[in-house]
Parts: structure tokens; sequence; C-alpha cells
């Protein structure tokens, strides 16, 4: 984990709004990761191919170079300075004026022959054949079998975070329902007119309990509207006498 000193600074908003604008005109910039990235090496390459909500901490939705899997990063985890690769060390350079050496010639030393001078090849001495007890062969021991170096362990590979679903159901006494849904931190339905027979045959699908609260509540909705409909064709009644009487 990299100390205080050495931490990478965030993005800033000026270079947010600047991968924002990019995204928008349809080129997902490139950013790297950096030390505090978590799952990727750092200094691997990216794509931001959308932004969330900032009060989510990772909004950054990144595609990893030679990866199909979309990550939610911080801003503290990327950057949009390319890192700078350590440049490899030139190969030592003999001094000035060695000379080149070549095969057979010594090189003169301090007062003797010189540099060309070819240095003699010694004779070889013929010693007598020495005769020794034949003896089998000791078979070779066989190689140690080398062990197979343990492969560093894998960071985990980190998931998208999925989001939290809310749906809320609201009913009314004169017997109208809506429903309400939230994504996450975003609501997506608001308000939406559900039928009464739909919610009948949804709470008979969801649970037990379910349906029998939701039977429960039409069952009142029912009552109440019939009373309304005796209610209304009482008053029908008395204005139809009433208008009777007018006419005679």
């Amino acid at each position: 984990m990299p100390s205080p000193r050495n931490r990478p600074k965030p993005l800033s908003d000026s270079e947010i709004n600047q991968i924002a604008a990019e995204i928008a005109a349809g080129r997902p910039p490139m950013v790297w990761f950096t030390s505090a990235a978590v799952g990727v090496p750092e200094g691997r390459s990216g794509k931001v191919l959308s932004l969330g909500d900032p009060s989510d901490g990772d909004f950054l939705q990144v595609k990893p170079t030679g990866s199909k899997d979309v990550l939610a990063f911080s801003p503290v985890e990327v950057t949009l300075v390319k890192p700078v690769r350590p440049a490899k060390p030139a190969p030592a350079k003999a001094p000035a004026g060695a000379p080149p050496g070549r095969p057979g010639i010594a090189p003169a030393p301090a007062g003797g022959p010189p540099a060309n001078t070819v240095a003699p090849t010694p004779t070889p001495r013929e010693d007598p054949p020495v005769t020794q007890p034949t003896t089998a062969p000791k078979p070779a021991a066989p190689a140690a079998a080398a062990e197979p170096k343990p492969r560093p362990a894998k960071a985990p590979a980190r998931k998208a975070k999925t989001p939290e679903v809310t749906i809320t159901l609201n009913g009314t006494a004169e017997g109208e329902w809506t429903v309400d849904v939230v994504s996450g931190k975003k609501r997506t339905v608001r308000g939406l007119a559900i039928s009464t027979t739909a919610i009948s045959q949804a709470a008979k699908i969801l649970h037990p309990e379910v349906e029998e609260v939701v039977t429960g509540i039409l069952e009142a909705v029912r009552r109440d509207q019939q009373a309304k409909v005796a209610q209304l064709q009482a008053e029908l009644e008395q204005a139809r006498k009433l208008l009777t009487e007018l006419g005679d």
C-alpha cells in the first residue's frame, strides 16, 4: 500500500469534466491505473466508458485493456497522465585505445616481443599407457526433477457493483394503484398506474401472506364502492321521483 507521501492524487474536477465531454462526443478517454487501484496492476491502461453518481465513490466505469469486464473505480485509482517507462541501460563500451583481441596472438608485455608474435603451441607429452582394471560403469544418478515454481497468486477480479432495486406499491381508498421503482439511488419508475386485476393476480403469485393482505384491502375498497353505488342509486331514484312530480 503506498505511503501517504506517495499516494496518487485523485482526478480533479476539470479532468472529470474533460472525461465526461469526451464520452459525450463518442470518444472514451484512455486512463492508466495508479498504485491505489485494487485488482489491476499499476500502469495498465483502460478506457472510461461512462460516469455514474459521484456520491457512490467508485463512479468511473472503466474497461481495462485486454479485458471484457467493465469495472467501477474511484478518481484516485486512475490518472490521465501516461506513466513513463524506465529506459533500458546502454551496453558497456570497451575503453578507448584498447586493441581488439585476436585468437592465437598473446598481448605484448612491457619490454617483451612485438604484439603480433604468435605464441608457440606446446607439444603434448606422451605418457606411458596405464593399465586400469576393467570395472562396470556405474549408472548415472538420475537428475533431480526440477520442482515447478509456484505461480504467484492472482489478485481477485473486481466485480461490478449490482444496484439494489426497491419496488413500492401504493393504493388509495378509491381502488387506484400505482408503483414506484428505485434502482440504486435513481428513481426509474414514478407513479405508474396499475389495474386492480393485475394487483390481485400479482398478489396470488408472490406469497400467501401478500395475497391475504392485498385481498383484505381489495375487499374493503369493494365494500366502499358498493356503498357509494347504493347511495348514488338512492339519489337517482329520488331525483327521478321529484322529476315525475314536477312533470305532473
